[in-house]
């Protein structure tokens, strides 16, 4: 699910690149830490990290025999056999005790990870920290990060090879319930409603920044809209009007944003 790789020459680990995506979520890594990378792939992100010396101990979680056997390779050729663990399970279960203080899941869906972070929400006991990186639907995981008392301290939008994409990270936090309230519930986008749906769908700390990347999305975002609304132009079904009448809304509302986040640019 991850892309990147590392250059092995004359026998030993001299150079390793990974994508800007994976080197951004190893940014937010704390030194010190214990990882575990869930849906790890060929283990590009422990093995940078170890490599870096950033983390003491990582686990490289893969539910699937390939990618678990590319990532044990990638892994030995590194050198870091006793330092990163190759493990088998669904999701969180790679997970023993409290052994791991950060989790990271990426390139997958949001409602995937959504539903890894539901499944595997009593193996989070020791994580104080989660970066995660959905390739869509980045709005049920931050309902789920809100709804489960972890507090988004930071988001990242990135394009690379034709694509955006977003980094939220979270982490427990005394009152992060009383916070999080805080941090959607702020109505800085001149709405009259729905303030607090569209910082769940377009991050709150990212149109705080009024990021330029997000205003790209976002354009593209409401072309795929208009197109949607022209054809339901085009049937006469009450089915089609009621559907036309909650994608108009839908568009003004956005539109509005646009405008804010551009006025915010200048």
């Amino acid at each position: 699910m991850q892309a990147g790789f590392f250059v092995k020459k004359g026998g030993c680990l001299d150079n390793m690149m990974i994508s800007k995506r994976l080197k951004t979520i190893a940014d937010y890594v704390p030194p010190g830490s214990r990882l575990a990378d869930i849906g790890s792939d060929h283990a590009l992100l422990p093995v940078f990290l170890l490599t870096r010396q950033i983390c003491t101990f990582a686990i490289a979680g893969e539910v699937v025999d390939g990618p678990l056997q590319a990532a044990k390779q990638q892994i030995a050729r590194a050198g870091l056999s006793k330092q990163i663990e190759a493990r088998k399970g669904d999701g969180l279960a790679v997970i023993a005790g409290e052994e791991i203080d950060v989790v990271t899941i990426a390139g997958m869906g949001g409602s995937l990870i959504r539903s890894i972070l539901e499944n595997g929400n009593h193996l989070l006991r020791g994580v104080r920290m989660l970066v995660l990186q959905p390739n869509v639907g980045e709005e049920t995981v931050r309902q789920w990060l809100h709804e489960h008392d972890w507090y988004l301290t930071d988001e990242t939008i990135l394009e690379e090879d034709g694509r955006i994409y977003e980094i939220l990270v979270a982490e427990r936090l005394d009152g992060a319930r009383t916070e999080s309230e805080r941090l959607y519930a702020g109505n800085r986008l001149a709405l009259n409603a729905g303030a607090n749906e569209w910082n769940f769908r377009m991050g709150p700390w990212l149109l705080w920044r009024a990021e330029p990347l997000l205003s790209k999305k976002w354009q593209a975002e409401l072309q795929k809209w208009q197109t949607v609304y022209r054809q339901l132009e085009q049937s006469q079904s009450a089915e089609a009007a009621l559907r036309r009448a909650e994608v108009g809304q839908q568009m003004r509302e956005l539109e509005e944003i646009l405008r804010c986040l551009q006025t915010d640019k200048r």
